[in-house]
């Protein structure tokens, strides 16, 4: 069975990139595309559906809006197989519950009703930081929304809670034709640069060959399943976050893994999704990890 690329569509310009995007994705892989607007009009209606003319006003326009977003991706790519559907629940839930049979979500930076001056929704946040599948979060410049760059960015973390992450990176590099940019940033704690110093030895060497351990371990495996994808590793001295961020810039993709903690209820996101997901400078996946 083919699981679609679900997309999040809620009526406003913040989702009209996502929707393009995901076309484009669905394209590449093959696969088809699911339009879906979370909608509670009947709470504020106060009464059951109606299949008549006299159907709720936020009905019709829901019904308005996956129309609108299926007559984009049409004209976008006429061949990629598009279906839409109105859920009868807040865009959240709606997302959270079709990422149980999806390839991946996909939802703009930014929706209806956002604060001024918030860098991303809070649809796009919660669902990046919830879902059991894949997030993609279209935000970013125009070059990266294009996909000009031919690169996608791998931040590659802990190979225990990053090989799901490597894998999704290994199938999108393999379809888009492009390099793989994989990055994995390390640093040294302050007192051990200090206690360096003081036996006149450069700081970090320890540090910088495990990071290179690391970085082998995680990439073995998905570089034996995708021979011919291009791979370029990097290990940098930094903070994660402001490596990836500072990156981006050149990439039309960034991925990242998180931990998703069975039986855990709150949001599981690290500072380095939550960066990214405010600040990249291209579209950013979040791809969850059991642990």
């Amino acid at each position: 069975m083919e699981l679609p690329f679900v997309v999040g569509v809620d009526g406003s310009d913040g989702c009209l990139p996502a929707v393009d995007w995901a076309v484009d994705e669905a394209a590449r892989h093959g696969l088809p595309l699911r339009l879906v607007y979370g909608s509670l009009w009947e709470r504020y209606e106060g009464r059951a559906p109606s299949v008549g003319l006299d159907r709720p006003a936020r009905q019709v326009m829901a019904d308005h809006i996956v129309a609108s977003a299926a007559e984009r991706a049409g004209r976008r790519n006429p061949d990629v197989k598009v279906t839409t559907d109105v859920l009868l629940a807040d865009a959240t839930d709606a997302l959270l519950q079709e990422g149980n049979n999806a390839t991946a979500l996909i939802t703009g930076s930014r929706g209806h009703g956002e604060l001024k001056g918030l860098l991303i929704g809070s649809v796009g946040l919660t669902v990046a930081a919830r879902a059991h599948c894949p997030v993609v979060v279209v935000r970013g410049d125009k070059a990266g929304l294009a996909g000009t760059h031919d690169r996608i960015l791998l931040g590659a973390g802990d190979p225990a809670t990053s090989e799901e992450a490597a894998r999704f990176a290994f199938r999108e590099a393999e379809a888009r034709g492009c390099v793989l940019d994989v990055v994995r940033a390390w640093r040294v704690p302050a007192h051990e640069t200090s206690d360096a110093a003081e036996l006149a030895e450069a700081p970090g060497l320890d540090h910088e060959e495990r990071a290179r351990t690391e970085l082998d371990a995680l990439l073995r495996d998905a570089m034996a399943d995708h021979p011919g994808v291009r791979v370029q590793r990097t290990t940098v001295e930094g903070p994660a976050r402001k490596v990836l961020v500072h990156r981006s810039a050149a990439a039309d993709l960034v991925i990242v893994g998180a931990r998703r903690r069975q039986g855990h209820v709150g949001l599981q996101l690290g500072r380095v999704a939550h960066t990214l997901l405010h600040h990249a400078e291209c579209p950013v996946a979040v791809v969850p990890e059991r642990v």
